[in-house]
């Protein structure tokens, strides 16, 4: 029932995704309804990625810290009311993944026999995302702070992975832990590479942006990430059901201008 409803959600974030790209992402490239602008600027950014799998079976986990870096362009279109509007893109290397919370019945950490230690487990893997976003921000363009959101499609291209353990993973001690996955099928799992080379989903960011005059823009953001594909098949003959990547991003962003728009009401 759950997977059911599961599957009904998804199809429906399909779905409206689909409508933005269709619409209101070329609205936001093309109409200029409001006041004209004509900006370009382009930059860096950089931040610190705690992500996860939703898993079904589900797996216990920890937030994954990763980094990401890349590069962004923006153009900025109009100012309609008092929303500035501008479409936003992104190329970035990421880090994300899973971190397993291996934890008994006590809710303690699962100690390791042979080593004294605690039993870990975590999975990196290694993307290219490319982020479009419409942007809406509210403040000052050429002095000072400005607030912003944008939101808009993502999708991301597999590059490689890599595991960090300390334990015998081919014979994990089911006996300590507490896990709705049997034994073998455990050790199955450690061993299960990325089938879905190709990730897409929809992201959503809070901002706020400070403009110096002939430094630039300099921005704080946090982002959220949800992932609409898999990164394992779900048919019933495969193991997962449901193996979709969601992350939190605190993010810095440093842009100059390219082209700047001779307009004396800009402030």
């Amino acid at each position: 029932m759950a997977y059911r409803m599961y599957n009904k959600v998804q199809r429906r974030v399909k779905r409206t995704l689909l409508v933005y790209l269709f619409t209101f992402l070329p609205l936001s490239l093309c109409a200029q309804v409001g006041e004209y602008r004509n900006e370009l600027a382009v930059g860096v950014n950089g931040g610190l990625t705690m992500s996860s799998v939703s898993f079904v079976h589900e797996i216990p986990q920890n937030q994954l810290l990763g980094k990401t870096f890349g590069l962004t362009l923006r153009y900025t279109g109009e100012k309609y009311f008092s929303s500035i509007c501008a479409v936003v893109a992104e190329v970035n290397y990421a880090q994300i993944g899973w971190d397993e919370r291996i934890w008994d019945v006590n809710d303690d950490p699962v100690i390791n026999d042979e080593t004294g230690l605690a039993e870990e487990y975590s999975r990196v893997i290694d993307y290219i995302q490319v982020p479009v976003f419409a942007r809406l921000g509210w403040g000052r363009e050429r002095r000072g702070l400005q607030a912003y959101f944008q939101i808009g499609p993502q999708i991301g291209f597999y590059l490689s992975e890599k595991t960090k353990t300390n334990f015998d993973i081919d014979h994990p001690n089911m006996a300590k832990r507490v896990s709705v996955i049997s034994g073998p099928k455990y050790s199955n799992m450690y061993h299960m590479p990325v089938e879905n080379k190709f990730d897409y989903g929809i992201a959503g960011a809070l901002g706020v942006e400070f403009t110096a005059p002939k430094l630039g823009h300099f921005m704080v953001e946090g982002r959220y990430y949800f992932g609409l594909g898999n990164i394992y098949g779900n048919s019933k003959r495969d193991f997962f059901s449901k193996s979709n990547i969601q992350n939190i991003v605190i993010k810095a962003s440093y842009l100059f201008d390219l082209v700047k728009s001779k307009n004396p009401k800009i402030k």
